[in-house]
């Protein structure tokens, strides 16, 4: 499934922006996951990112790193994921993009595991770990095989240079990281404007999404305004870890969000 069919502003009419949702799979119970993706799909948002369980998820604030601990606890694998996701293949319409961490990946197989994504409806991947000269060199034509996007993340730090020879490598959007820090890490500065100027200047192929720190409707509204989305992952995975009655909440959120 493509999803390069974002909508760049070419009048001032404001376009809608996307909004990608974030869980870890096989959190709160192993069996969740379908139900959970289901769920986002019927809520309005426009795409889901899963993520893979990893016992060192470098790129995770504290929320996300107990959402994986938990995940590994309830007996979550990769082969889990895909039986699950080829359970509901048919049912989803919005695209489906894994994150998570290379060094599961290669002990999968990465070509094993890009024809399984292939096979379970998925459309892209994440990998914050693996370095972009790897990509190129081993990786890139295998996911062009089995007709994969790979989103490479962007930081403040980023200078322009490597940003548009990140653009150029990534597929799908690019993941401009909100600012220099771990996952809803509470210190995230949201709105830096010279950073979010800097982004909607350059000439850049793929559509930016801005993740870290999202947390309402203002947040989602503010780091948006010269983004094309927007990705919410600590903010939703609290919801499901902290409430009983998350079902309910996880929709209310959802819908905040998109209303």
């Amino acid at each position: 499934m493509n999803y390069n069919n974002f909508e760049h502003p070419t009048s001032n009419i404001r376009p809608q922006k996307k909004l990608n949702i974030y869980f870890t799979a096989g959190t709160p119970q192993l069996e969740d996951t379908v139900e959970i993706i289901k769920l986002i799909q019927d809520s309005g948002a426009d795409m889901i990112e899963i993520g893979m369980p990893y016992s060192d998820p470098v790129a995770d604030g504290p929320v996300i790193q107990k959402a994986h601990e938990l995940a590994l606890r309830n007996g979550m694998t990769i082969e889990k994921l895909f039986s699950q996701l080829k359970s509901i293949k048919n049912d989803i319409k919005i695209p489906l993009i894994l994150m998570g961490y290379i060094n599961p990946v290669l002990s999968f197989g990465f070509e094993n595991f890009c024809r399984e994504c292939s096979e379970s409806g998925v459309s892209g991947l994440i990998i914050p770990d693996l370095p972009p000269i790897e990509f190129e060199k081993n990786y890139q034509k295998i996911l062009e095989k089995y007709n994969l996007n790979f989103t490479f993340l962007v930081t403040p730090e980023t200078p322009d240079e490597r940003i548009s020879y990140l653009d150029t490598l990534s597929s799908g959007f690019l993941y401009a990281v909100s600012s220099s820090s771990t996952t809803g890490n509470e210190n995230t500065v949201l709105k830096n404007e010279d950073y979010l100027n800097r982004l909607a200047t350059l000439p850049l192929k793929n559509p930016i999404l801005i993740g870290f720190g999202i947390k309402s409707k203002q947040d989602f509204e503010n780091v948006t305004e010269k983004a094309d989305g927007g990705i919410i992952g600590t903010a939703f995975v609290n919801i499901l870890l902290q409430n009983r009655d998350w079902k309910k909440k996880a929709i209310d959120f959802i819908h905040s969000m998109k209303g």
